[in-house]
């Protein structure tokens, strides 16, 4: 998984290559949407100990072309550096894999979006040897989404929005839109973009924002979602079984059975790891206001042993651990 702002920038093109086509598009460069996109080493190092490592480089096939090499690189602010280490990255992989070479940079500001677009001149004596275009988006160029249906069509482009334009006045709009989309998908779908936002905003403000909109989530606020759905059906389902059992074993004992069992089937329909500890102590917890507690608070916590940070009451010692 990404671990930074930066890595977020350039690596969600290995993960989710779908958003190429729409990218390419705020370029005004035609691509299709099928395209076979593949990663390529990064490393353009020579037997000299120098190392110069590009951000990701893509192998690119378009449907209606030749392939062609597709260098992405993340740039926080201006670096005068880079105008030959960006020249050298087009011309290394030219030559290493004899295809043309794209270099797409991804700026968060508008300085450094304008500065980035060069040309970067590479000469002497008035002749210019090598000239670097790189293609640039950032916030100048790169759409705000901020309507749902949208984001729930392309929520790969969504989720590069949001990082793309952190630090503008539009990202509360755009990531409460994404939150919303989001909301309607399968949890498989939609786990990475939860978790890819979460990590590359960190401890910003936006970061804070996606976070508030993480918790309202978790908590199935009545919307209908799938994870809500779920979580209601494994309730639901507790509750029945624990009224069937209680005609044979006894009403109080057959709905705590009931429901330790709705309580298990919600952690376990949101993903959560259950130990065998925590599952012999929900199992055999006969305290029916616990149980209750717990089934209300499994939609969310963010670990199934947090479900015992709040609450107290009679709990029976898991089987083997009774003194």
């Amino acid at each position: 998984m990404v671990t930074s702002a930066h890595e977020g920038l350039h690596r969600i093109f290995q993960d989710r290559p779908e958003i190429l086509a729409p990218v390419f598009g705020v370029l005004g460069i035609a691509l299709p949407d099928k395209a076979t996109v593949d990663a390529v080493t990064p490393d353009a190092t020579e037997t000299k100990p120098v190392e110069r490592r590009i951000d990701t480089v893509l192998r690119v096939g378009p449907s209606d072309g030749d392939d062609f090499l597709l260098a992405v690189e993340a740039q926080e602010r201006r670096d005068p550096k880079k105008a030959s280490s960006w020249a050298y990255y087009v011309s290394y992989l030219q030559a290493k894999y004899g295809l043309p070479v794209l270099l797409l940079v991804i700026c968060r500001d508008r300085a450094t979006t304008k500065w980035a677009v060069g040309p970067f001149d590479c000469g002497a004596r008035g002749w210019v040897a090598q000239r670097t275009y790189p293609l640039v988006i950032g916030p100048e160029n790169l759409p705000v989404i901020t309507d749902e249906r949208t984001a729930a069509r392309k929520p790969a482009m969504a989720a590069f929005s949001a990082l793309a334009h952190a630090r503008s006045d539009d990202i509360d709009a755009i990531l409460e839109a994404l939150g919303r989309a989001l909301q309607g998908m399968e949890w498989e779908a939609s786990d990475y973009f939860y978790e890819f936002l979460d990590v590359n905003l960190g401890d910003t403000p936006a970061g804070q924002k996606w976070r508030e909109i993480l918790s309202f989530v978790t908590y199935f606020p009545g919307r209908g979602t799938v994870r809500e759905t779920a979580y209601l059906e494994g309730k639901a389902e507790g509750k029945a079984e624990g009224k069937a059992e209680g005609k044979a074993e006894g009403k109080a004992e057959g709905e705590a059975r009931g429901e330790a069992k709705g309580v298990l089937r919600v952690l376990e329909v949101r993903g959560l790891s259950i130990s065998d500890d925590t599952r012999a102590r929900i199992s055999t917890c006969t305290d029916l206001d616990l149980l209750n507690d717990w089934l209300d608070r499994a939609g969310s916590v963010e670990r199934a042993e947090d479900l015992f940070d709040g609450g107290t009451g009679a709990v029976v010692d898991p089987p083997g651990q009774a003194e």
